[in-house]
């Protein structure tokens, strides 16, 4: 049976939170991003679904404790005696907002317009039975990217176990200057006019928590007047940073990447490293030693509003060059690992397309 929202559950408006922060405070403060700090106080009860207000409009939580939602969110309060307030999430991660969007700078949703939203409503007994079903696919891909994380952290205890942390240096290897190993090039800047060739290009959103991108004809496309020069194409084992970014966090994450001969290049808020000086550094060895804390926090912390990350940087990282075998040793070890992540990877994208499927069919 249809029913709009104004007849199953009731928006509560978030308010300006600054008059109940308290660090320390029993009750999460909620945006449509997750938690952003902790309150004396609250407005939504538990088991209240959170959905964007203006901004990201598309991202729904579900929250299942008492919490304070910021002006910029809304509360959608479930009526429990027609509506299960967790079938009501899974409904809302199905429907695509944006429609009743009418805005067009930043995505914004009115109260009157969210009201008038339809949506199918069975009886309790089937709404249970389709949060079970969709609760325990949501299980299962949260166990495989706990397997993922678990993964990630045995390369790291390993890396420290055969190498320590390469700011300390315990072991006392060598150290070098991460320049004296080769050389680095910014990414290309793209116009909106230049049109011709299409090309893949590694930008900042494609890195996300990878460590190797092999399978380059995922990435976007480019549009340009004429192929790249060889200093603007991607090599294997080519490792490419974020260069530039709002977000500090982002700033020095980075990858290695084999473009198997696919034409790659990568965007102006990246930079390239290429290694020139042979049987020096193995790549997965240099990679893990660029994505340590201690080395990390070398590359942050540069210009007042967009961080920064650039070859003078860069040039005062000391690497420590650890003998060869070893190097290689640790590499065949991450090789084994990555197989395995693999196929984890792959069962949560199969996860992800059943999910799909499954909220289709009971949501439309």
């Amino acid at each position: 049976m249809k029913r709009k929202f104004a007849d199953v559950l009731t928006i509560v408006n978030g308010k300006n939170q600054k008059k109940v922060e308290n660090p320390k405070g029993e009750y999460p403060i909620y945006g449509s991003g997750g938690v952003m700090g902790h309150a004396d106080a609250y407005l939504c009860e538990a088991d209240t679904v959170v959905l964007g207000r203006k901004g990201n409009i598309n991202n729904p939580i579900y929250v299942d404790r008492k919490f304070w939602n910021v002006d910029t969110a809304f509360g959608l309060a479930a009526d429990r005696d027609v509506l299960l307030p967790k079938y009501l999430f899974y409904f809302c991660c199905r429907y695509d907002f944006e429609r009743i969007n009418k805005t067009v700078t930043i995505p914004s949703l009115t109260k009157k317009d969210l009201l008038d939203v339809e949506m199918e409503v069975p009886e309790i007994p089937e709404q249970q039975r389709i949060v079970d079903v969709l609760d325990r696919l949501h299980a299962l891909e949260e166990n495989r990217r706990r397997v993922l994380a678990m993964l990630d952290e045995l390369v790291k205890t390993r890396f420290v176990e055969m190498f320590g942390d390469p700011v300390v240096n315990p072991f006392h290897w060598a150290m070098k200057s991460f320049m004296s190993f080769g050389e680095c090039k910014n990414g290309m800047n793209f116009h909106r006019e230049d049109k011709g060739i299409e090309i893949h290009c590694l930008g900042v959103g494609d890195f996300h928590d990878l460590s190797v991108v092999e399978d380059v004809k995922g990435l976007p496309t480019a549009s340009l007047t004429a192929m790249p020069s060889e200093d603007y194409l991607l090599q294997d084992g080519d490792i490419v940073f974020v260069r530039s970014n709002g977000n500090r966090a982002l700033v020095g994450r980075c990858v290695v990447v084999y473009p198997h001969e696919t034409p790659t290049t990568f965007s102006g808020f990246c930079i390239r490293f290429r290694q020139t000086v042979e049987r020096k550094l193995v790549t997965r060895y240099l990679l893990q030693v660029l994505k340590a804390d201690g080395i990390r926090a070398k590359m942050q912390g540069r210009g007042a509003n967009i961080q920064n990350v650039n070859q003078k940087i860069l040039s005062e990282i000391e690497i420590p060059v650890p003998p060869w075998p070893l190097q290689n040793q640790f590499a065949a070890f991450v090789r084994e690992v990555d197989q395995t992540k693999a196929a984890v990877r792959a069962q949560v994208a199969a996860m992800e397309t059943l999910r799909a499927k499954m909220m289709q069919d009971f949501f439309g």
